[in-house]
């Protein structure tokens, strides 16, 4: 059964995004789930479906208690880092498309400032980085920028990968936040700015990382039927998937460790959704690294292995670009979010609610995950 159009986002929510907050993860995801289920014009009591996304999010029980939920049919972990959202709306539309439930509650909250929210820390916790543990953390990788480092270098030594391609990405994402009342960065940058920031782990300065930030954010998917009724335009989940890459707990032990997840799962989303590239009119695109942008529009089939350098050059990533990407800021100029922020915009922007950083016309768009060692997750919606 094809899950195309079977289930639709009915209503999004985020808190303010902000750096130091005093609230715990689990208060600014309650805080951003009632503003999602308000959205859609929902009562909590409503919520017969939760996936909690995080390592410090609340438990199925944890909504139940604090909302009252009379009857959850449904509830699911999804463990792939960033890629969880993306995977979670596959989950939820599955679960909606079934009859299992009719709304599904996708809420994330974070708070970095605890100190098991920290890089290093998350990555402690989640049992699927044994193999870091046996062979990059005996070079003394402990950190993301340091574990996904080797891939960017690689791609730079094969294909001529520069500096420059990825300060395109950082500078566009930027350009993008500033249009954003609700992102954490507000300085300009420039190309020059992104070269001469400070070395993190070479390739990566500074600028090529995504931010460390707290606040919360949510999604309602609801089954395709009860959407008509609800208070937005519909904006349908039409093609979905995932996909793992080969050696998906290691990068260094991988045979090619430029390749990822999504380009397995690309090809499935695009025939279940039938659309092609030159449909897509705003891009989404999980942003913890520059470079991640540049390999996932190469493992979507945007542009050939290799070519996703020039492809990012030229304005095409930034509003008036022939693709339009991460128009609210991304993980690198709006906030880290684990990429639920990402649905969020290409919600709003399928609604026509996106503001001064609307995409003329834009009817369908596609939002991606990006976890762990390369896990990924790809979702293309339309408006109804």
């Amino acid at each position: 059964m094809s899950l195309r159009d079977k289930s639709c986002v009915t209503g999004i929510g985020e808190t303010a995004y902000v750096r130091g907050s005093s609230r715990t993860a689990f208060e600014l995801q309650i805080e951003s789930s009632l503003k999602a289920i308000g959205d859609a014009g929902l009562d909590p009591k409503d919520i017969d479906g939760v996936i909690p996304i995080g390592i410090v999010s609340g438990t199925a029980d944890d909504f139940i208690e604090n909302f009252g939920l009379p009857d959850l049919r449904f509830s699911a972990v999804v463990p792939h880092g960033g890629a969880s959202p993306v995977m979670a709306l596959q989950c939820a539309a599955a679960a909606v498309a079934s009859g299992a439930c009719n709304h599904v509650l996708i809420t994330f909250g974070r708070n970095v400032g605890a100190a098991s929210n920290k890089a290093g820390a998350r990555i402690h916790q989640m049992p699927q980085f044994h193999y870091v543990t046996e062979f990059e953390y005996a070079m003394g990788a402990i950190a993301p920028a340091q574990l996904y480092a080797p891939m960017a270098r690689r791609h730079m030594e094969l294909y001529g990968t520069t500096v420059e391609q990825f300060g395109e990405v950082a500078v566009a994402c930027r350009e993008h936040a500033l249009l954003n009342g609700n992102a954490v960065m507000k300085k300009p940058i420039t190309l020059e700015d992104h070269r001469n920031s400070r070395m993190i782990a070479d390739p990566f300065r500074l600028l090529d990382c995504s931010l460390e930030s707290d606040g919360g954010a949510a999604v309602v998917v609801s089954a395709a039927e009860r959407a008509g009724d609800l208070r937005h335009r519909r904006v349908y989940i039409s093609g979905v998937a995932e996909g793992h890459p080969h050696s998906p707990g290691s990068i260094t032990q991988r045979e090619d460790m430029t390749s990822l997840g999504i380009a397995k799962a690309a090809p499935r989303a695009f025939q279940m959704a039938g659309v092609t590239h030159a449909d897509i009119d705003v891009a989404e695109i999980y942003d913890c690294f520059t470079y991640a942008v540049i390999r996932q529009f190469e493992d979507m089939g945007f542009c050939a292995k290799g070519e996703g350098g020039p492809f990012v050059q030229g304005g095409r990533l930034r509003l008036g670009g022939a693709l339009p990407t991460n128009t609210h800021g991304g993980l690198l100029s709006q906030a880290h979010a684990w990429g639920l922020n990402h649905i969020v915009e290409l919600v709003r922007q399928l609604r026509g609610d996106a503001g001064p950083a609307q995409v003329a016309g834009a009817e369908v768009g596609l939002v991606t995950g990006y976890g762990d060692m390369g896990d990924g997750a790809l979702a293309i919606m339309r408006r109804g």
